[in-house]
């Protein structure tokens, strides 16, 4: 596995740091959820938080699993839809910026927004309204979209529309690739159980879940027992277990990996894109699962220091130097 293809939302994240937890409970919003919502509403929730400390970025499950990907020197692309604004210039243009090929269709709808609600504790709780990025349809996945690429990467967030992720995973599984997905949101897979455990169960190669998603894509409490669930319809199951960090299995091998200690746990937002991006940048340079596994744990411990998905070049040198001593097996958890 060389090169990596995603596909996602392609949205802008606007981050806004909250005093408390009163605003999700106003809105009825699960805390670390997912929700998507219509203009009126998104509008509301964020009236509702002005004042409060808030920034913009890309954004974008899979948009940021690709983007880190490819800081990380992978061989990427992103498929999404934008609207024709300056919103979604600005996201085609920041693509090309870092050498990702983009396959970014145009809408008459104005670019997705997800606000994405971050409590003190760091938890993040999104709300989004897809925009543009809502009418990436099947017959928007051209075939050619997949040559030269050997894995297709897929945000859970998108299962919603079955028609999209099916004709999407059958024409890149026609082209050889092996597919990745995350599992994204907890109420996500609730809400879609069935057609993910056949959609996994079929197509899937690699499965990333934090342990509430492992939890309600299994029907098993403990993530040890997840993992093995998962690992059954699976080639590669990873679970993350939070502080405890992750567990990994791949045919009879089982690997428990730790976390790198963040400076300080500033917003989760972006942590599970992070892992996956540095996970499979370690596929695609062939290493061992610990030190995929490692590599995850290093870019997901460095964005959960910022507010949002993007930190500086400074940290981008600190995590570079990281990676080579971990291919060097110089430095392992």
């Amino acid at each position: 596995m060389k090169r990596v293809i995603g596909i996602g939302n392609a949205l802008t994240d606007m981050l806004v740091n909250l005093p408390n937890d009163k605003v999700l409970s106003q809105f009825s919003l699960p805390k670390g959820s997912m929700s998507l919502v219509g203009t009126a509403t998104q509008t509301q929730i964020s009236k509702s938080v002005a004042g409060y400390p808030y920034s913009l970025s890309l954004g974008g499950s899979a948009s940021n699993t690709i983007r880190a990907m490819a800081r990380l020197g992978c061989d990427v692309g992103f498929i999404g839809k934008v609207g024709a604004d300056t919103t979604g210039d600005f996201f085609e243009q920041a693509l090309q910026n870092l050498n990702i090929e983009p396959f970014i269709l145009r809408s008459t709808q104005r670019s997705g927004k997800c606000v994405s609600l971050v409590s003190p504790d760091g938890e993040r709780t999104m709300v989004t309204h897809l925009g543009a990025a809502s009418e990436l349809s099947a017959d928007d996945i051209d075939e050619k979209m997949f040559d030269g690429y050997d894995c297709l990467y897929i945000e859970g967030y998108l299962v919603q529309d079955h028609d999209l992720i099916r004709s999407a995973i059958q024409k890149a599984k026609k082209h050889g690739l092996k597919i990745a997905i995350d599992l994204a949101s907890f109420n996500v897979v609730a809400e879609n159980l069935d057609f993910l455990h056949a959609l996994v169960s079929d197509y899937v190669d690699i499965i990333f879940a934090n342990k509430d998603e492992a939890r309600t894509f299994t029907g098993e409490e403990e993530p040890l027992n997840a993992l093995q669930a998962l690992s059954e319809i699976c080639e590669l199951s990873v679970v993350k277990i939070g502080m405890k960090g992750a567990l990994i299995k791949r045919g009879n091998e089982v690997v428990h990996v730790g976390i790198m200690a963040a400076a300080k746990r500033v917003d989760t937002t972006g942590a599970g894109d992070f892992y996956a991006a540095g996970f499979l940048s370690g596929l695609c340079d062939d290493l061992t699962l610990r030190q995929c596994g490692t590599i995850g744990a290093i870019t997901s411990g460095k964005v959960i220091e910022v507010v949002g998905t993007t930190f500086g070049e400074e940290a981008w040198q600190h995590v570079f130097q990281l990676v080579k001593k971990v291919k060097n097996e110089k430095y392992l958890f």
